[in-house]
């Protein structure tokens, strides 16, 4: 493989067996991910409605649900090698469909990149008032990320090995410092501080937070060498993330009786609350960048048949995040990609049930994983796909009872499966995907669809 290839961090090819990595890691990348300022947050929110042993069997069932859909569908990643956007136009989706899938990962990941920025700057603003405009720290902290993530996944690994420590290492102090002036007991014994909510709603606001992350997960686990990695890395990565931080999270709005956890620990630790901040934040948009970006080049890539270099749509994508951020108008994307967002339980749940269920492209798959080269052909469009999408999507969004992604990831699994066994998944057209050749200083541009019988 081309050291392009390397370089684009396999955007649009199989990632090679040498470029695979040791599963820990990995797994320090993914309890980044889910130990960011965010799921602080979470267990501060939890623990401000629900008592201590709740809370944590709130964590315990949402953690369950997220790792056994980030275990599939990282399995499948990590067989095939390759990214979630590229891997759906042959788990259900077609070339048309994958490329929607790349668009939606696109717009809503760099949506949150960039209200993630403008959050760390009105952090950074709130604990050093007057130092630099809002919009300055933005810029800053925008432009700090895109850097890292436009540097690969070697730079983000290297990222997450420092902000990680750090990160756990300030949460302690934190949580030590405030906890000291409480009795350990009485929090762990006392009822919930605020309005109350059941174990069912707090576990639905566990699988909810990283639903995304866990649908994009084989961005991460395509990596990974072995399906015992992936469980290896998603098991410890997961259940630390959730428990350590959460709980502390949890502990935290007891001692304090609010769920502003921002607020107790910039109050309680000054600077060093500044640092938590930031490195909190650095763990999650370093990822929403770097899957936004794979997303988009692979909607280009199938909807053009222009491939975008990985790096330079990294830094334009950062750059665009970056301004909005600092424009202050990411508040009105906000309504719009939580609408967007419960698009992306279905994507998993089609790929799941076309992948280990119904395999009308399975075959093709498995005949070029040896190789290292993609299939020839890809279905053009799969209309069945776009409506079982579209069905189960909208009962996400309106259907409020229990945890509405899961019910719509699973609905997307039946329907999917039942119409791949009446015969309806069946693509119309195909487009031949041309294979990046190794001698070319850039990756191959795949060829245009080619209107052909269906496949």
């Amino acid at each position: 493989m081309a050291r392009t290839a390397h370089a684009d961090d396999f955007a649009l090819s199989r990632v090679t067996p040498d470029a695979r990595k040791p599963w820990f890691g990995i797994a320090v990348q993914r309890f980044g991910q889910v130990s960011a300022l965010s799921q602080f947050l979470l267990g501060a929110t939890l623990g401000y409605s629900m008592t201590f042993g709740q809370a944590a069997l709130a964590l315990l069932l949402g953690s369950i649900i997220l790792e056994v859909i980030m275990c599939i569908v990282g399995i499948i990643g990590q067989k095939e090698g390759l990214n979630t956007a590229l891997l759906a136009r042959w788990t259900g989706f077609g070339e048309i469909g994958a490329s929607l899938v790349g668009l939606a990962i696109g717009i809503s990941l760099i949506g949150w990149f960039g209200i993630q920025s403008a959050i760390s700057a009105q952090s950074l603003d709130a604990l050093m008032p007057g130092v630099l405009p809002i919009w300055a720290w933005s810029v800053i902290f925008g432009l700090a990320v895109t850097a890292v993530v436009a540097y690969g996944f070697v730079g983000m690994q290297w990222l997450a090995n420092i902000t990680v420590p750090l990160f756990l290492i300030l949460v302690g102090w934190s949580v030590i410092t405030e906890l000291s002036k409480h009795s350990l007991g009485d929090l762990l014994t006392s009822p919930a501080p605020g309005p109350t909510m059941t174990v069912w709603q707090g576990t639905g606001i566990v699988a909810g937070g990283l639903i995304v992350g866990a649908i994009i997960t084989a961005d991460m686990t395509r990596f990974n060498r072995s399906r015992a990695d992936v469980v290896k890395q998603t098991v410890v990565g997961v259940s630390l993330g959730e428990f350590v931080i959460g709980l502390a999270g949890v502990l935290l709005a007891h001692a304090a009786a609010t769920g502003d956890i921002v607020a107790i620990v910039t109050s309680s630790i000054g600077f060093v609350g500044l640092i938590i901040v930031i490195t909190g934040t650095l763990k999650i948009n370093d990822w929403n960048l770097y899957s936004s970006t794979l997303g988009l080049v692979n909607f280009i890539s199938t909807a053009f048949s222009k491939n975008l270099h990985r790096v330079t749509t990294t830094i334009v994508l950062g750059v665009v995040g970056t301004i909005l951020a600092a424009a202050g108008i990411l508040g009105a994307f906000t309504s719009f990609l939580i609408v967007l967002g419960v698009a992306f339980p279905p994507i998993a749940g089609i790929m799941v049930a076309e992948y280990f269920f119904v395999r009308k492209w399975r075959g093709d798959l498995d005949a070029t994983r040896s190789s290292g080269r993609l299939p020839e052909f890809a279905p053009r469009i799969v209309p069945a796909t776009l409506v079982i999408w579209l069905v189960s999507s909208l009962v996400g969004y309106f259907v409020t009872w229990g945890i509405p992604a899961i019910w719509s990831l699973l609905l997307s699994i039946v329907l999917y499966t039942v119409a791949g066994k009446l015969g309806w998944v069946r693509g119309v057209g195909r487009a031949t995907t041309k294979q990046a050749d190794p001698a070319d200083s850039e990756p191959a541009a795949p060829a245009g669809p080619e209107a052909v019988a269906t496949n």
